[in-house]
């Protein structure tokens, strides 16, 4: 089976993007996929989220600038099928440098083109920065599916409006024809408030094709987590949060081996 490729990405912070990535990631491997997480984002907060220190030179910025491969590049977690290419804040200076390429959106896809073919990885799982800038169109332009996790808070709609019109603008423009719409994830849902009751109702009516059943709950432990170093599931196994993102891994292997015809769309 072909390496599927999946950005995690959301243009606002504090959505729980990294969160879901890392945590999908874990409940992906625990269930046997062989999957390599990559930290596309400076602030390399999946890289601490899975126990590993900022490492200078440890980062894909080499990589994308041609300076070597990736495969050097890549950890083994303490997670067995769990890899991780770490991130650290030289990727800062990507933004910058890329742009002197003239194939600067592509940069992602030449550096990852070898891990698909060699089909190492069942999935590779990038986590986007919270922006739209040029790493995160390089991750778009690399990738088949996307998935955006979406706080149950104020504004969603318009943030998750504002990533699909970009989708369709990448694929219409011939940057990434094949990218497709794997999901929106809602997260942080505390169901005592009519707030969230009221986000999940808006969201669904707006994109009942593209949204998961399973809902992510605002969880203390889930939060916890990261400090630590560690996955949900390894953290706190019992945890509501850890059973939410098991859940919803099942759904997103779901809907990868295409038992979901409509799960690529965002309409209505």
């Amino acid at each position: 089976m072909p390496t599927k490729t999946i950005a995690v990405a959301n243009q606002k912070g504090g959505v729980g993007k990294t969160t879901t990535a890392v945590n999908i990631a874990a409940c992906l491997a625990d269930s046997g996929e062989n999957v390599l997480l990559v930290d596309f984002d400076p602030q390399a907060n999946a890289t601490s989220g899975l126990g590993f220190e900022k490492t200078e030179g440890a980062s894909i910025y080499e990589a994308l600038l041609g300076r070597g491969g990736l495969k050097e590049k890549i950890l083994r977690t303490a997670y067995e099928h769990l890899f991780l290419v770490p991130s650290e804040v030289d990727l800062c200076g990507a933004e910058m440098e890329l742009v002197q390429f003239d194939d600067y959106l592509y940069r992602l896809k030449h550096v990852l083109e070898p891990l698909r073919d060699s089909a190492e990885f069942d999935i590779i799982i990038v986590d986007c920065p919270p922006s739209l800038g040029i790493l995160t169109l390089n991750a778009f332009a690399a990738v088949e599916w996307l998935l955006v996790p979406l706080q149950c808070e104020y504004y969603p709609l318009e943030g998750i409006t504002m990533v699909t019109d970009l989708l369709s603008q990448l694929m219409q423009s011939g940057v990434n024809p094949d990218l497709k719409l794997l999901g929106v994830v809602l997260t942080m849902y505390d169901g005592r408030t009519r707030l969230s009751q009221q986000v999940v109702s808006e969201v669904r009516e707006h994109f009942p094709k593209a949204v998961f059943e399973t809902v992510i709950p605002r969880a203390t432990r889930l939060a916890e987590a990261p400090s630590f170093g560690r996955p949900i599931i390894d953290y706190d196994p019992y945890n509501a949060g850890a059973a939410a993102y098991e859940v919803l891994a099942q759904e997103v292997l779901v809907r990868l081996s295409g038992m979901r015809g409509d799960s690529g769309s965002g309409e209505s």
